[in-house]
């Protein structure tokens, strides 16, 4: 599927030269059992079609979607050089998991064991591509998501959710530590902020929404639309800069111009959620998040040096960066 060509508000740092895309192949669906869950779990698996020592990102869905969305982003990083994993969490209406099931308040904790298992299962989900096996680089994996499925991918970045014995929000004390030593790098789409700040709604029925990112080291790209007004917070758009404010170690924010939740589309082409419908937004999101896991998982690379001095350089710029 084509990426959305940039419209007249194309940036300078989308016209930087880089790789041509190249042909993808993708996998779907690739199945990984999971004793416990109740469902087994389902993966797609895209791939560039050729070249070897490929970094991983492995990539979780927002609130109801599934391994079928988020083409803008899955498409254009494997076209790009990523083999990109992306698993169906439990919460997905391709599922039509009832909300009082009772794996309903443990969904938070599962969507992370999934990404966990995919990284235990790489070895099955390599095979399952055809002409994939012995090409990814296994030292180079990272991790992405978007709104919930960005909360469910910091967790391995090392964010933690408040609560002892198992009870999230239940009191300040943090909870277990499911960071994975595997990752080396992430980039988190509209990732909610500290829990202090919640909705009535939020409170009752989202307690682990009581993130700690005190301990969420690994280097990472936060992503946030300074037009995203979440009914889960009392606070304003700024809310989804906490996770960059908040946690140490390197980070990036890149701060969308007018963007929305979905931050101009990347959930899907077209799709009835996006509110803010912004292809340059999106192939700005796609040049900048390749850059920078390029740089992050190759220190010598210089993508990402070069992504941020043609930003800065922008004048009619659809963001703003800052670092640490």
């Amino acid at each position: 599927m084509p990426t959305p060509m940039p419209d007249s508000n194309t940036t300078n740092a989308q016209r930087i030269p880089g790789a041509a895309p190249t042909t993808v192949v993708s996998a779907k669906p690739v199945v990984l059992p999971a004793p416990g869950r109740g469902e087994d779990l389902q993966v797609r698996v895209s791939a560039p079609a050729t070249g070897g020592d490929l970094p991983v990102i492995v990539f979780s869905h927002g609130f109801g979607w599934s391994m079928k969305g988020y083409a803008p982003l899955a498409d254009y990083w494997a076209a790009h050089g990523f083999v990109v994993i992306q698993p169906t969490h439990l919460d997905s209406r391709t599922l039509g998991i009832p909300a009082e099931d009772p794996r309903t308040p443990r969904m938070w904790r599962f969507r992370i064991e999934d990404l966990t298992r995919v990284l235990d299962g790489l070895d099955v989900l390599e095979a399952a591509v055809p002409g994939l096996g012995g090409r990814l680089d296994r030292d180079r994996i990272a991790v992405s998501g978007h709104s919930w499925g960005a909360q469910s991918a910091s967790a391995l970045l090392g964010a933690r959710v408040l609560g002892s014995d198992g009870v999230p929000g239940s009191d300040g004390v943090p909870g277990e530590d499911m960071s994975d030593p595997r990752v080396k790098a992430g980039v988190l789409f509209a990732l909610t902020g500290l829990g202090d700040d919640l909705t009535p709604f939020a409170v009752e029925h989202l307690p682990f929404m009581r993130p700690s990112f005190d301990t969420m080291t690994t280097p990472a790209l936060i992503v946030a639309g300074d037009n995203d007004q979440s009914h889960l917070s009392t606070r304003g758009p700024d809310w989804f800069t906490d996770p960059y404010t908040y946690s140490p170690g390197s980070k990036a924010l890149l701060t969308l111009f007018g963007a929305e939740h979905s931050l101009g589309g990347i959930p899907g082409y077209e799709v009835a959620e996006t509110t803010d419908e912004s292809p340059a937004r999106v192939a700005l999101i796609q040049h900048l998040s390749t850059a920078f896991l390029r740089s992050a998982l190759h220190p010598e690379d210089t993508s990402w040096k070069t992504a941020v001095s043609a930003l800065e350089d922008d004048p009619s710029a659809l963001g703003k960066l800052q670092s640490k």
